[in-house]
């Protein structure tokens, strides 16, 4: 009889001791020998993997459950060195500092950690995000703005969304299709597509719940940085300035997606003559002073 390597032992591995029984079942009805009628026989192994199953969606819990998904707000990100198990916005913190208080891990048992587990990402491209980590799940971004969910512990895979953006874009960024990262906030999860949207998924089941556009689908913008949620607004800027694109900052309504206000970096106009004059003293204190007020410039052939 030529065994089904799925029923034969394979499907024990990792299982809890509950579903023994089962297991033992499945092993007996592989190592039968052809007394028994081939198609009977692998009805009863099909019918054993089907209960066996059934028993694992019923008795495992998945990460997360117990409360929502992402369920992440000020409070929570606020008070986040008494929840140093969570990583729950980039840089951990508002203040960004990325240290964690953890203290299991030390300079003395650190060569002691090994692989866990691991994912493909499903793309050699660039690969630059900062997960974040909340009640169990893992949430990160890939290249090309993807996102995947993944039970902490285990590594299983939750979902994955792609926003599908166009390959032939790739060209307008300067470093890569890279993304840095997520944001999270009261169940939702918001990534900043590299062709320039923001968009916000469901955190249980990584389906999209809004989606806008944020600059000028015609001009070379780019968004490759993670987004921040703050008093229930997020906040994405963009890049392009090397290609000539006015860059700035928008905040969005984390809830519905609409655009509550916007900040540019720089003026619709600039005054030429003292741009130049800046560039011919390129490199003094006072035109490094000047590059904060974003009118310094590095070279003397500037044409506004």
């Amino acid at each position: 009889m030529r065994r089904n390597m799925l029923a034969c032992g394979r499907a024990s591995v990792g299982l809890s001791p509950r579903l023994g029984k089962w297991v033992v079942l499945m092993e007996r009805i592989c190592s039968e020998e052809d007394s028994a009628p081939t198609g009977y026989r692998h009805f009863v192994v099909w019918a054993v993997i089907a209960l066996v199953l059934s028993f694992v969606a019923g008795a495992i819990e998945p990460a997360g459950a117990g409360g929502s998904a992402a369920n992440v707000d000020a409070a929570r990100i606020e008070g986040a060195d008494q929840d140093p198990a969570n990583w729950m916005t980039y840089g951990r913190t508002y203040s960004e500092q990325r240290f964690s208080p953890l203290s299991k891990i030390t300079a003395d048992n650190v060569e002691q950690l090994g692989l866990a587990w691991f994912a493909d990402l499903e793309t050699n491209r660039g690969q630059e995000a900062t997960p974040l980590v909340i009640d169990g799940v893992m949430y990160i971004s890939t290249a090309w703005s993807m996102v995947k969910a993944f039970d902490a512990k285990t590594g299983a895979l939750l979902w994955s969304y792609d926003p599908a953006v166009p390959r032939e874009l790739g060209v307008r960024g300067c470093c890569d299709v890279v993304n840095r990262g997520v944001a999270a906030w009261k169940g939702k999860i918001y990534v900043g597509t590299f062709d320039g949207r923001l968009v916000a998924l469901d955190a249980q089941t990584g389906a999209q719940v809004w989606s806008v556009m944020t600059v000028d689908p015609d001009k070379p913008y780019t968004i490759t940085q993670a987004p921040r949620v703050i008093k229930g607004r997020v906040v994405i800027g963009n890049s392009g300035a090397e290609y000539g694109v006015r860059g700035y900052i928008s905040a969005y309504d984390a809830e519905t997606g609409a655009l509550a206000w916007r900040f540019y970096h720089r003026p619709l106009s600039v005054n030429s003559s003292r741009m130049l004059s800046l560039a011919s003293r390129s490199g003094s204190p006072q035109s490094s002073r000047a590059t904060w007020m974003g009118i310094a410039i590095s070279t003397p052939n500037f044409k506004a």
